[in-house]
Parts: structure tokens; C-alpha cells; sequence
């Protein structure tokens, strides 16, 4: 039983950042927030430790911002870090769409098929986080289906950051990803159209660097004499 105590902390230490990262993507710790992690250690109802080490693991992440022996908070939604994220997310996904569609089976389609539908009713009836769940859930199929634990290690740990401004968009009456393009997703891929897939893959990633040209356009207005942010 002494070799089981590691796996244990691992799992503390997991559940914290998951509860953490959570908690940040949807706005409840918002941009700009300080967390301490007595706070954060009570509320989850952990030690300090595996909440320090999920801390360390959102600063690598960039989710966190951490000046040592002064503070740690969240950091704020950049358009450029968004930008980022979602061309290195982006590539990941066509990357495995490729390897993905010539294995997938039918029940790997009708998942998909499964997952859409769950996320165009959620995007009609304004429930965020169902939307998300489905999204993600949708695009899974096809990152389990290459086996790339790389690419699968990557997503995980950029989409967060993409997903913070979703989030924000459809809070301001926007959309996330149209249950459209994922509707030509399935098709190419039911088809077994290696490159058509591939294509609106791209087409899906380019509307989130898209929106975080929006954000900086935003920005930059807010800024500016006389812009909408001003007076």
C-alpha cells in the first residue's frame, strides 16, 4: 500500500488544477484576480500543497501570472496569446484529423454525429458550458482516433486559454463554432475525405484566431480617445 501513496497526491494535485483551470475558463476567478492558496485550499477542500503545484502548472500554462513573494493571479485575456493558442490548437487538429479519418468507424462517426447535436441544441438554448462539453467531445473522437499523445497533450493544454474567450463571446450574445462546420466535418469525415476534413478543420481554428482579432480591435478602441471604452 506505501507505493499507493504518490498516485494519491497525483490525484489532488490534479483535482485542484482542473477545479482551478475550470473556474478561470468560466469566468468565476476572473482576469486580473489574485489567488492565494490558503483561499483556493479551503474551498476545495485540499492542503496547500497540491494547490501550489497546480498553481506552477497554470502559470506554465498561462493562465496564471505569479511575481514571487508578492502575488499570484489570473492572467488577463490577450488577444495575441489567444492568437497564439489557437494556430498551435489549430495545427494539432489538423494534424490528427489527417492521421484520424481513415480509422474512424462508424460508432467513432456517430458520436460526432451525437456530440453535434447535443452542441447545436446547447449553443440554441444559451448553456455555455454544455456547448463546450460537446465541442470538445466532438473533436475528441478524432484526437483519440490518430493516437497522438502529443498532439492530445498539446490541445489539452493550450485549449483552455482559447476557450476563455469563447466563453466571453457567448456571453455577449455571440456564437461558438458553428454546428455548420462541424456538420462538414462529419460529412468528410463519414466519407473518409481526407482532405476535405482536413480543410474545414482549418476553416473551424481560423474563426477563433478571428475572434481574437476582434478582441484586439476591441482593445484598441477602448483605448482610444473617443473610442466606445472612453468618457
Amino acid at each position: 500500500m506505501e507505493a499507493m501513496r504518490p498516485v494519491g497526491r497525483t490525484l489532488l494535485r490534479d483535482r485542484a488544477y482542473e477545479a482551478i483551470r475550470d473556474a478561470i475558463v468560466a469566468g468565476e476567478i476572473e482576469p486580473g484576480a489574485v489567488v492565494r492558496d490558503a483561499d483556493l485550499a479551503e474551498r476545495l477542500g485540499l492542503s496547500r500543497a497540491p494547490v501550489r503545484e497546480a498553481f506552477s502548472r497554470l502559470v506554465d500554462e498561462g493562465l496564471l501570472e505569479s511575481k514571487p513573494q508578492s502575488y499570484t493571479r489570473v492572467t488577463p485575456l490577450v488577444a495575441a496569446d489567444v492568437r497564439d493558442a489557437a494556430a498551435v490548437v489549430g495545427a494539432m487538429h489538423e494534424l490528427v484529423t489527417r492521421v484520424a479519418v481513415p480509422r474512424l468507424t462508424g460508432t467513432d462517426v456517430d458520436a460526432m454525429r451525437a456530440a453535434n447535436t447535443r452542441f447545436a441544441a446547447a449553443v440554441a438554448d444559451g448553456e455555455v458550458d454544455l456547448a463546450l462539453r460537446a465541442d470538445d467531445a466532438l473533436h475528441d473522437v478524432l484526437v483519440r482516433a490518430s493516437g497522438n499523445r502529443a498532439a492530445a497533450a498539446t490541445v489539452a493544454r493550450y485549449t483552455p486559454l482559447i476557450r476563455r474567450l469563447e466563453r466571453r463571446r457567448f456571453g455577449e450574445g455571440g456564437t461558438c463554432r458553428s454546428a455548420g462546420l462541424h456538420e462538414r466535418l462529419i460529412e468528410a469525415c463519414a466519407a473518409g475525405d481526407v482532405d476535405a476534413a482536413v480543410r474545414v478543420t482549418a476553416e473551424i481554428w481560423r474563426t477563433l484566431a478571428d475572434l481574437a482579432d476582434d478582441l484586439a480591435d476591441n482593445v484598441a478602441d477602448s483605448e482610444t480617445p473617443g473610442g466606445p471604452g472612453s468618457g
